[in-house]
């Protein structure tokens, strides 16, 4: 994650509860069931709210929960103010609410604002005829879309096509159109505020203002028909004018439950510069709190939408540079270690460290405190559900050549969005079991966790300093007045010579125990202070 500024002030040491926060994402389908028809729900999430409490996390953030046909697992929504229905009611999520907050954490929601479900009213309306009031709350395009294919598709019954950036399923709206906005703001805001929530997580936050009247997509792919063309709606001319009229109309007017601000973070594309991110999150703009940025977790990937499971690996200079840039927090950070089962422990607990002393709102996914890795090899490419990693499949087997769909096999082995969906795994059963080591790997994380906010000054309000360049080892400053904080990761599975410490004190390694005072074992997060 990003934190580049906030609207308390662009200064870094300026306070806010979301900057000092760690905010736990839960995924409902996969976190736990509680009446056995195999799909997570929000009574699962109540049950183990104690559980959540005790990692030492402050919020918990819903991927969306509301009416679906779940086509895209929920991005697809049909009915902003109503639950999917196996997931429960708008009761149970006001009791969730009510159990988050007697815990002293805070409950952040999925905005999906940039598009519907085919199956939402709204959509229905402006299809059915040309002089429908709602006709121009959607839009006609001629692009790529970004789970492959066009961006257009045709209705039928007025002979016009209407945009997608994403699935056919999921119309983009019109946020050109006034009335269209305020409507979002009263199901899928005032809604949920009303109920107690404390803030957002905005989902294509800098696609809401698109570049009209369309026009081709540049040539970037002479094989093509269809043609990628983010610049026409990434960070269109309208788009900080609506997140200014989202806080001032609808976010200023509430406050969280202990009477501090809402909190919003936007995932933002294309926003590799800095200086595009800066005015979404500038005090003085009062758009957004964080942005959530791409550089980090599109390491690996391939440019072009179309091939963006063509997996190229990566050196640790490049995680390295993005980290120096951003300051930045990733999920699902364990493609970046070893997982096989004799690194896997000592490698969660080094990216641990390194996640825990960076500044920056900190973001932790379900399962990632108890070192959760992908699914096997094993898997057939039918148990990939996800619409992408679909359409990428599909694709290569319309080929006639075995080696492609081999390697788009190995490609979505490793970077398919299903991992991040997997069940958490509760117990020992064949469904979702724990190793021995794992208990031990949630202990070292709530220790992380708490280590963060005891030293907080340094790890959050700080400057940073990136030191030594090489591939096996990341080490970094961090400094706040006098006080000084040193981070050593060894990324490999051999050891390495200890860089000298300048006589700061060891605060804590992801060994139980160091072996050796001069070497770092294999995978081994070291922090030094010197206070």
């Amino acid at each position: 994650m990003s934190n580049t500024s906030s609207r308390a002030g662009t200064h870094s040491h300026t306070r806010a509860w979301w900057k000092e926060a760690t905010i736990y994402q839960i995924y409902p389908a996969s976190f736990k069931d509680s009446n056995s028809d195999g799909w997570g729900d929000i009574q699962g999430i109540l049950q183990k709210i104690d559980y959540i409490a005790s990692l030492g996390v402050d919020a918990v953030w819903l991927s969306p929960i509301f009416e679906s046909p779940q086509i895209d697992m929920g991005y697809d929504i049909s009915d902003y103010e109503k639950v999917y229905g196996p997931y429960g009611s708008v009761k149970d999520v006001e009791d969730l609410i009510e159990a988050c907050q007697k815990n002293k954490n805070k409950i952040i929601l999925d905005l999906v604002a940039n598009y519907t479900s085919v199956q939402h009213a709204w959509f229905k309306e402006s299809r059915s005829s040309k002089d429908n009031p709602k006709r121009d709350w959607m839009l006609p395009t001629r692009s790529m879309s970004y789970f492959t294919g066009s961006a257009w598709e045709c209705n039928e019954h007025t002979e016009e096509y209407y945009l997608h950036l994403y699935d056919k399923s999921q119309p983009d709206l019109n946020w050109e159109n006034e009335v269209c906005r305020r409507a979002m703001y009263n199901s899928a805001m005032r809604f949920w505020l009303d109920k107690g929530i404390d803030g957002f997580r905005i989902d294509a936050a800098n696609k809401l203002s698109k570049f009209l009247p369309f026009t081709d997509a540049p040539i970037s792919d002479p094989t093509s028909f269809i043609q990628p063309s983010p610049t026409v709606w990434c960070n269109g001319p309208h788009i900080h004018e609506f997140l200014q009229e989202m806080d001032r109309d609808v976010l200023s007017h509430y406050r969280t439950y202990d009477n501090q601000a809402i909190m919003t973070v936007g995932e933002v594309s294309m926003c590799s510069d800095p200086a595009l991110a800066l005015p979404y999150v500038s005090a003085a703009q009062n758009e957004l709190n964080m942005v959530l940025q791409f550089d980090m977790t599109h390491l690996g990937q391939n440019s072009s939408y179309n091939k963006r499971y063509d997996y190229t690996p990566f050196k640790l200079a490049d995680v390295k540079r993005i980290t120096a840039k951003w300051q930045y927090f990733i999920d699902g950070a364990e493609a970046y270690a070893d997982d096989r089962p004799e690194w896997r422990v000592q490698g969660a607990k080094m990216l641990a460290l390194w996640l825990g002393a960076q500044s920056g709102t900190l973001f932790m996914y379900q399962g990632q405190e108890i070192g959760m890795v992908n699914a096997p090899k094993e898997w057939s490419m039918d148990d990939y559900i996800s619409v992408d990693g679909r359409k990428y499949w599909s694709d290569a087997m319309g080929l006639d050549d075995e080696k492609r769909r081999e390697l788009t096999k190995y490609r979505l082995q490793i970077m398919a969005r299903d991992y991040a969906r997997l069940p958490m795994q509760w117990n020992g059963s064949g469904n979702a079991g724990f190793t021995e080591e794992e208990p031990w790997m949630r202990r070292f994380n709530r220790r992380a966790l708490r280590l963060r906010k005891e030293h907080k000054n340094v790890f959050i309000y700080r400057t940073f300093e990136l030191l030594y360049e090489d591939e096996k080892t990341f080490v970094y400053k961090k400094r706040y007045g006098e006080k000084v904080a040193m981070v050593v990761l060894n990324f490999t599975t051999e050891t390495q010579p200890l860089i000298g410490t300048g006589g700061l004190k060891l605060l804590v390694s992801s060994y139980a125990e160091s072996l050796d005072k001069e070497m770092l074992q294999p995978l081994e997060g070291w922090i030094y202070i010197n206070y």
